[in-house]
């Protein structure tokens, strides 16, 4: 196994009723003014949102909150909370909502922390995050594992650019995982989330690492499995509380770094996808089903052992030559996309093919004017970003 360097400090509190500790476990990370951040009236119609701030009062904290966070969420409300939070005096903000929620704390955080930096010199490379504040959030979709990941996503939007934040300093502090707060999530938000769930997996599985990995491989082949075979019972019962359960912790298991141990991560789909967002508002989940099986198709040959193995175990597949074990695996993961209901080609995704130019313009986003390269398993050019786009084009 390849050397690594792990590291995730948030405390997880997992279980029903979870949410009703946040008082005593946030005044242990020295809170005293919470700044809460969420997205739009659901947890205001489900009494969520009320019943943290009772929670909050009882317990002998302020608050001040702050609402409209979109998916894709945008720097302009950032921004807003960054002077909110200031004004207000904030020593810790409290995410209640799903990723883009999370990722929207977290960013506040950062910039109310640096108050002579503009937040968005963050996402870009222009300044060098050195500080921030304490952050959690009680989490309401399994998605995005943002609740426990290093990264955070931003959209500036009068820029068409959505960029994604790599740093220790992104950790929350805490989590609050109640998988009841998630029954009420309609479902194509549990479809989208469930996408993300495997493809923050799917995207630390194929690297450019040979070496074996046998624990990190059946940790990530356990997950993408538990989530595939919950998600049959959650899409058609989404109170069902086990099914729940096993698709939120696995949503933050996902994400943690636990299965790109030895291995790294590629997270080219990924980047691939965020000009989609950026450009046309696509959901984050969808963006990512739509592209994953054009990229798999224009890379398998590079490693097709790794990808015969992916579909043995994931979906028994043994008959035929290696590449076709490889082919047919790519083809059982789109066609379970399809089945979830998710999009598995960008018509699909956009309700309309792009055009040439368009096309053109996503690759040049996403690869920064063709000035970088993406991903570690075939490291993916301009010329190649579009290849993989324009097969992604076809129906």
């Amino acid at each position: 196994m390849q050397g690594f360097d792990f590291k995730c400090p948030t405390e997880v509190v997992f279980g029903a009723h979870a949410e009703e500790r946040i008082a005593e476990k946030l005044r242990a990370y020295g809170a005293a003014r919470v700044f809460i951040v969420y997205g739009g009236g659901s947890v205001i119609r489900t009494g969520l949102l009320s019943h943290i701030e009772r929670l909050l009062t009882a317990g002998g904290l302020a608050f001040r909150v702050l609402g409209g966070v979109q998916p894709n969420p945008r720097v302009s409300l950032v921004r807003e909370g960054v002077r909110e939070a200031i004004a207000f005096g904030a020593n810790f903000i409290l995410a209640v909502g799903g990723g883009s929620v999370i990722d929207s704390a977290k960013a506040i955080a950062h910039g109310a922390s640096n108050p002579e930096t503009d937040v968005w010199d963050f996402w870009t490379g222009r300044a060098k995050l050195e500080k921030t504040m304490p952050f959690g959030s009680v989490l309401t979709l399994a998605a995005a594992g943002s609740e426990t990941s290093d990264s955070a996503v931003l959209t500036n939007e009068d820029m068409q650019q959505k960029l994604g934040l790599n740093t220790a300093l992104n950790r929350p502090v805490i989590a609050f995982l109640n998988p009841e707060l998630a029954f009420t999530a309609p479902k194509r938000q549990i479809v989208c989330g469930i996408s993300d769930i495997l493809m923050h997996t799917i995207e630390r599985y194929f690297t450019n690492v040979k070496q074996p990995n046998v624990f990190s491989d059946r940790v990530a082949e356990s997950l993408l499995t538990t989530v595939m075979d919950a998600s049959h019972t959650a899409v058609k019962n989404p109170h069902d509380y086990d099914a729940m359960s096993e698709i939120m912790w696995c949503g933050s298991v996902s994400h943690c770094n636990l299965t790109e141990l030895g291995r790294g991560k590629d997270f080219t789909v990924h980047r691939l996808g965020h000009p989609l967002s950026a450009r046309y508002d696509a959901t984050h989940g969808a963006t990512l089903t739509a592209l994953w099986p054009s990229w798999a198709a224009y890379v398998y040959k590079d490693d097709a052992s790794r990808f015969a193995q992916f579909a043995k175990r994931l979906f028994g597949i043994t008959d035929g030559t290696e590449e076709e074990r490889a082919r047919a695996g790519i083809a059982h993961m789109k066609a379970y996309f399809e089945e979830l209901g998710m999009p598995a080609n960008l018509p699909a995704l956009l309700g309309h093919p792009l055009g040439k130019a368009d096309i053109e313009r996503l690759a040049d986003d996403a690869t920064a004017g063709g000035t970088k390269k993406l991903g570690s398993f075939h490291p993916i050019a301009k010329k190649e970003a579009i290849a993989i786009y324009t097969l992604a084009n076809q129906a």
